[in-house]
């Protein structure tokens, strides 16, 4: 298979660069403000449990999680909280939204290294204006032919890209953080997968590592070990 046939998608979140910690940081601040309302530790975990249960009418990312919290900080304080405190919600989401992009280790050139050869494409789920202005922001966009935001990330969503883009799934390889998300459901269609771990993985994208299509799963200690997989599978 010519190398320039290969194409590379990319997860975005906690695969190109840092994402989790800036949510964990917000669900602290979240148990801090229900403090006076509820056992904090107990918060969280209704906060993420509405969070999951409101995926389907929100979505991912800040402002689903926004509501979310919201509407977990109304009911925990039967009602008490007050708006000064919602408000301290609202400038939460602000400061999520506006955090400054930092790209994980080796990014920039390992998508400077492979650009020559290989069409590149980043697929993410999340609001579709804040995963656009994060590209932007991060400097990155420029290595990319398309870009794809999607709502879930399932092998039926991955199987309409790929022949929306003329991509036969084994000349596709996915790199992502999220085995649940990015890896498994493209190993189902018959891509390849790359799993870089992040070092904290959110509950919902909890998965096991998958026992067969060992031949097309691979795992990265780092970005900068993508090159020498995709110089395998184009051999």
């Amino acid at each position: 298979m010519p190398a320039r046939d290969f194409i590379i998608g990319f997860d975005a979140d906690d695969t190109l660069w840092h994402n989790q910690p800036i949510f964990e940081r917000a669900y602290d601040r979240f148990r801090e403000l229900l403090a006076r309302y509820h056992d904090p530790l107990p918060a969280g975990e209704v906060l993420v449990a509405t969070e999951m249960r409101n995926i389907p009418l929100y979505g991912y990312g800040v402002k689903g999680f926004t509501l979310s919290a919201i509407e977990t900080a109304i009911t925990l304080s039967n009602g008490a909280i007050s708006s000064s405190e919602l408000r301290q919600l609202l400038d939460a989401a602000r400061d999520m939204l506006e955090h400054p992009i930092d790209l994980l280790d080796g990014v920039a050139e390992t998508l400077d290294t492979l650009a020559a050869d290989h069409r590149m494409i980043v697929i993410t789920k999340g609001d579709l204006r804040d995963q656009e202005r994060k590209l932007e922001r991060s400097g990155l966009a420029g290595y990319f032919r398309h870009i794809e935001v999607v709502s879930e990330k399932e092998s039926s969503s991955y199987g309409k890209i790929l022949d929306r883009h003329g991509i036969p799934p084994e000349n596709f390889l996915m790199v992502g953080n999220s085995l649940k998300s990015d890896i498994l459901p493209v190993l189902a269609i018959g891509g390849a997968g790359a799993h870089l771990p992040y070092h904290i993985t959110w509950i919902g994208e909890h998965a096991e590592e998958p026992v067969e299509f060992l031949d097309r799963f691979f795992k990265l200690g780092q970005m900068s070990d993508l090159p020498e997989i995709i110089r395998q599978l184009t051999l």
